[in-house]
């Protein structure tokens, strides 16, 4: 529990020491402030798990520090005031607390209701990172890590609308590997997938961090550019085909090969629809493929 961190914040010097004090003692990391401006200066230098405050406290009060630290900081919140009249459970709750307790409190309920926040804090914390990992799942090839094609068409979608909103130019490039499958039908599917992977790899290594790759299906990638002309997608693409020529494969023991792809580069249009789009970028690339394979071809709108 020591990595767990306690703010208290009561202006009662003789409270405050105290709380601090068996807090400390009850294996939770513990610091003390005697305002609400003194308890955000401590966040913005180190993280609270949870901030324990006093609703009257001089310059902003509790209920205000607590409106800021769930709107700014990861932290839960108890509030505890000695007015009960002048203060409800749910005006403390509709500010972010997690619990509200009365005055006197007894420090026996102040670690049972600590521990039940610490304990739904942990819980949320597992449910969203297990949310993450869903949607990592959901728009993620298992295989090479790239993003998948639902997530290639949900991401082309909104590059497409910030091009028409602001007219940055934005250029796509789809890839093929050729011949994969006598590649797959010589050596095994499972030399196939190392050939992917680093492929994958490759293609990364070539992008900047506003670029993002995908793989289409299949051996198929594709690769978005945003505020990308032609030209320069055309740039990128023999570059990638460049690294992928120059990767060397040993599916068997003392046999080492190289794959080709074939590229084919286009230049989103205003306000065209995106299916034209994605059409003519794979016309280019099965051009490349008519043109006899690694090459880079580039086809633009009239």
């Amino acid at each position: 529990m020591k990595d767990t961190r306690i703010l208290i914040v009561d202006d009662d010097a003789g409270i405050r020491d105290t709380m601090h004090e068996f807090i400390g003692m009850s294996g939770y990391e513990a610091t003390a402030a005697a305002s609400a401006e003194e308890a955000l200066d401590i966040l913005n230098d180190k993280d609270a798990d949870v901030v324990i405050t006093d609703i009257s406290l001089p310059g902003m009060d509790g209920l205000e520090l607590t409106d800021r630290i769930r709107k700014n900081y990861d932290a839960d919140v108890i509030v505890i005031t000695g007015y009960s009249a002048d203060y409800s459970y749910e005006e403390a709750i509709s500010k972010g607390a997690s619990d509200f307790l009365f005055k006197p409190v007894r420090f026996a309920e102040l670690l049972l209701r600590l521990k039940r926040v610490l304990k739904e804090r942990q819980l949320t914390q597992e449910r969203v990172k297990m949310l993450e990992q869903l949607q990592k799942l959901a728009t993620t090839d298992g295989l090479t890590k790239l993003y998948n094609s639902r997530h290639f068409y949900n991401q082309l979608m909104l590059e497409v609308d910030r091009s028409n909103r602001y007219n940055p130019p934005l250029s796509l490039l789809l890839l093929d590997i050729d011949h994969f499958k006598e590649y797959n039908d010589n050596y095994g599917h499972l030399e196939g997938d190392k050939v992917l992977v680093r492929l994958a790899q490759i293609i990364e290594s070539c992008l900047r961090k506003l670029d993002t790759a995908y793989r289409y299906g299949g051996e198929e990638f594709t690769v978005i550019l945003p505020e990308t002309t032609g030209d320069e997608a055309e740039t990128v693409a023999h570059r990638i085909k460049s690294a992928v020529v120059a990767e060397k494969f040993q599916p068997r023991a003392g046999e080492k090969v190289s794959v080709t792809v074939s590229i084919g580069v286009t230049q989103y249009v205003p306000t065209e629809d995106i299916t034209a789009f994605v059409k003519r970028a794979d016309a280019a690339m099965y051009a490349s493929k008519d043109e006899g394979r690694n090459t880079v071809s580039c086809l633009f709108a009239d």
